[in-house]
């Protein structure tokens, strides 16, 4: 081998050891035993009754969200369905007759598009939808806006067909078109809103410069027909593979090995691993939060998606504050809540981590007070019933819906 070939060769080998959702979770699993053992600078553990009085908190929602019936997978078409309203059967009738395929392509490019659009949007934001009559916030709102968005051909450069997202358009789409679309003003502000364009732009670039993936007229909904032509079935983690190996140049972060993208992967000393991955610790969070989303798409094509239980459980504001807010997460010092931190600060990244890990060993609990299997209540559905409510109803209880901790964010992690 060349020697100068060998670097590159070091940092890819890296990148795909920290893409592996088992990557995830054996630092995380690492980090919160170092936490329990009291080796943490930030953070410690509350015990099994914390635990225990968490998941009751978890299973009340769940139950008041849901009641018996069932409950479906923590996605981005559960926004699609903000005041009762849905919206897919909207899309369906607007494609009209179309083939199966086709109908996931468009549904893939919506969702695709539609996740990337939805980092926090701030608590003054909202969308007032004409159609409705209603108005939405947070991440209802920016998934109803999306949808909109999507529906109006604002991702689209061809006007015979509005209902796709493809690499000409999202290339050149601008802040005052995309604020416009959301309704972002002085008045109504959209915290974001160019880095929300940012991610839209580079994605337009991953997907022109992947035409063997994504199309001659390179589009999200390529993955489908990647994922899906020669087989009824998918595995959840083979989504989220293709996901991190063709759209890891879009997000921005400066998290790099070598000259390969790490995406929502960040510096951690206590992170340990092999190689070139040492003192790395991945999330992916975004990519994971897409992978969930693409779920139902898939499925409502007939294929059939195994293998849910690879994915983890999603480190962002909802599911990470509500073990803070019921104590299992506790930060050593509690003036830290009052600071504002950036996305890679130690602080956050260990947070992060210790949600990953926490999730996993709280959904059983969930699952054993409602008298679930796994099979029959896997973590998609535990987030959905569930934490990230959860978490919603604690922070709205006692800081009128802000998170408990503040983060810098540009729109493309948070």
């Amino acid at each position: 081998m060349n020697a100068s070939a060998e670097p590159e060769v070091a940092a890819l080998a890296a990148a795909t050891l920290l893409r592996s959702t088992a990557t995830i979770r054996e630092r995380a699993n690492a980090l919160l035993a170092r936490a329990r053992a009291g080796q943490s600078q930030w953070f410690a553990v509350g015990d099994d009754a914390t635990m225990d009085r968490t998941a009751k908190i978890v299973v009340d929602v769940t139950r008041e969200r849901y009641g018996d019936g069932p409950i479906p997978y923590h996605s981005r078409w559960r926004h699609f369905e903000a005041g009762g309203v849905d919206r897919r059967a909207e899309l369906d009738r607007a494609l009209g007759d179309v083939s199966p395929s086709e109908r996931a392509r468009a549904q893939i490019d919506l969702a695709v598009v539609s996740v990337l659009l939805d980092a926090g949007a701030g608590p003054d934001w909202r969308y007032a939808e004409a159609s409705s009559g209603q108005q939405f916030g947070r991440s209802e709102g920016l998934g109803v806006a999306s949808y909109r968005a999507f529906a109006s051909g604002l991702f689209s450069s061809n006007a015979s067909k509005p209902f796709q997202a493809d690499a000409a358009r999202l290339r050149t789409v601008t802040a005052a078109q995309l604020g416009d679309a959301f309704q972002a003003n002085e008045s109504n502000p959209l915290v974001g809103l160019e880095g929300r364009v940012t991610l839209l732009r580079r994605l337009g670039d991953a997907l022109l410069q992947q035409t063997d993936v994504f199309g001659a007229v390179p589009r999200p909904g390529g993955l489908f027909d990647v994922l899906a032509k020669s087989s009824s079935s998918v595995a959840a983690a083979d989504i989220l593979s293709l996901l991190l190996a063709t759209l890891s140049s879009v997000w921005p972060a400066p998290n790099c090995i070598g000259s390969v993208a790490l995406g929502d992967c960040w510096p951690y000393s206590a992170a340990r691993g092999d190689g070139a991955s040492d003192g790395w610790m991945p999330f992916h969070k975004l990519s994971q939060w897409l992978t969930y989303s693409l779920l139902e798409p898939f499925e409502w094509a007939g294929v059939k998606v195994g293998g849910l239980s690879a994915l983890t459980g999603l480190p962002e504001y909802r599911n990470g504050g509500l073990l803070l807010d019921a104590g299992v997460i506790v930060p050593k010092d509690l003036t830290l809540l009052d600071r504002t931190w950036q996305v890679g600060d130690e602080f956050i990244v260990e947070w992060r981590a210790l949600t990953v890990a926490l999730l996993d060993e709280l959904a059983p609990r969930v699952r054993k007070i409602l008298g679930k299997t796994e099979t029959e209540m896997p973590l998609a559905c535990v987030l959905e019933g569930g934490t990230w409510a959860a978490g919603r109803v604690l922070a709205q209880q006692l800081r009128g819906g802000l998170p408990p901790i503040k983060i810098a964010s540009d729109g493309t992690v948070f």
